[in-house]
């Protein structure tokens, strides 16, 4: 089916009013579920022909989650979408306000490939839960998830409710080319400016969801065997093909050496001696960004791994020490498993290195101290992250989930999904047995003296 069809029959169905009944919409995320639940093992297959996960990483990082993420949609939808009573003014006299929540229409979902099940369908629940009708876009890098996805929503939604598009350029182009009433988008930037460009032509309103240099900083007072576990277990997840993994880290001189023996022993204990050997250990997506990580490294910088299998697209877990600014590594996002190193005396210094940068789409801290703390959450800008820990501050659907600056705009996940994919329309409702003359013409002082009493 063309595109520009998919478009038009959706925009019928939603004219028709059947995405609209809050009941409906539940049963959908139900059926949704249950087919998700019957297919797991066919899903994590898919995923792990495309990125090498184990089938427990698979279900932990994206089946799981997607399936978390629908049970407390359908918990909680009733309550989002009921009509909701605000306090009216004294100049509204005596009227009654309240705020309903509508579906913006036909929505339009592209994902990136490095969690290709979860960074679809999680925006592609909001969008049914809110009672749009959704085009979901699937990245072409990940072709075995994206034919599984396209599968899945067949059987479980009319097209005209909810399509999948499969393919590459020409697919995004062509749908970018059409008139959406929200766009929701994931990955990297340069893609980012170009579908707000097109947005911009319709002036549909956009969430994007990019990335950026993700700081780590681990202050003199961190408990470093807690922060090397958390450390090596966010930044090697998927092989570092994560948005929010820590893309580089910032330690205190003084703790810096003990820190790195604690870190390469964790790693030995999570991955082995040899991770290119280990089964559980996935590979980078293709060889575009397998020859691009291998030429952000720089040998007489590389202190650890950094092992490579061209053949099988592995990158044993590296990392760079002596980093500075000026380095390859630290001139774009690395998306890959290579953590560089860079020392700082004192919080401060940490935090005014960061504050240099784009705003990040994450940043941590590992500390025990307060004032450390305050000076991180305070001081910095940046979309989401955590103290003493790593990436795990959007798996939850209880905190929305998104960038700021240069990272993104929008945020998704549980109550914040729903909130994205639906326009907040203020009524003001006014009783009939009274009207107020203030506001008439003519003017005078007495009407004056009231407005002032009213507005002040």
């Amino acid at each position: 089916m063309e595109i520009g069809t998919i478009v038009k029959k959706q925009r019928e169905y939603f004219a028709s009013g059947a995405t609209k009944n809050v009941n409906g919409r539940i049963q959908a995320l139900k059926r949704l579920r249950q087919a998700i639940r019957e297919r797991e093992e066919e899903l994590c297959a898919a995923i792990g022909a495309d990125l090498g996960k184990s089938p427990s990483e698979a279900y932990m990082c994206e089946v799981g989650l997607t399936l978390s993420e629908l049970t407390f949609q359908i918990r909680h939808l009733k309550g989002w979408a009921r009509q909701k009573r605000r306090r009216t003014d004294l100049t509204n006299f005596h009227g009654k306000s309240f705020s309903l929540w509508e579906p913006y229409g036909c929505v339009l979902v592209m994902s990136p490939w490095n969690y290709p099940f979860l960074l679809t369908m999680e925006p592609v629940i909001g969008a049914v839960a809110a009672g749009n009708c959704c085009v979901a876009k699937p990245s072409a890098y990940s072709p075995n998830t994206s034919a599984a996805i396209k599968t899945l929503i067949r059987d479980v939604f009319p097209s005209e409710y909810v399509e999948v598009v499969e393919g590459g350029r020409a697919e995004n182009g062509a749908l970018l080319e059409e008139r959406f009433d929200y766009i929701f988008f994931t990955g990297g930037v340069n893609v980012g400016r170009l579908v707000m460009e097109k947005a911009a032509a319709h002036l549909t309103p956009v969430a994007l969801e990019l990335g950026g240099k993700s700081p780590c900083i681990v202050d003199r007072t961190a408990d470093l065997k807690l922060a090397a576990a958390r450390i090596a277990f966010g930044k090697y997840l998927n092989c570092g093909q994560t948005c929010v993994a820590p893309d580089y880290l910032l330690i205190d001189r003084s703790v810096k050496e003990e820190f790195l023996k604690l870190f390469t022993q964790t790693v030995e204990n999570m991955y082995g001696t040899d991770p290119l050997e280990n089964p559980n250990y996935g590979k980078i997506v293709n060889q575009k960004h397998f020859e691009r990580l291998m030429g952000l490294m720089s040998r007489e910088k590389l202190i650890y791994g950094g092992d490579s299998d061209p053949h099988r697209l592995r990158i044993a877990p590296a990392v760079m020490d002596h980093i500075s600014r000026e380095d390859a590594v630290m001139q774009e996002e690395i998306f890959g498993p290579i953590l560089p190193v860079i020392e700082f005396d004192g919080i401060d210094q940490a935090i005014d290195f960061v504050l240099k940068g784009e705003k990040p789409l994450a940043a941590y801290l590992f500390t025990t101290s307060r004032q450390a703390e305050r000076d991180f959450l305070t001081r910095l800008s940046f979309g989401g992250g955590a103290v003493n820990d790593t990436i795990m501050h959007m798996a939850t659907s209880r905190m929305g989930f998104g960038g700021v600056g240069g990272s993104g705009m929008g945020s998704y996940h549980g109550r914040r999904s729903f909130e994205t994919f639906s326009h907040e329309k203020n009524i003001l409702k006014k009783h009939r047995w009274i009207d107020l003359p203030l506001r008439y013409q003519p003017y005078g002082p007495w009407k004056d003296r009231l407005i002032h009493l009213f507005l002040k």
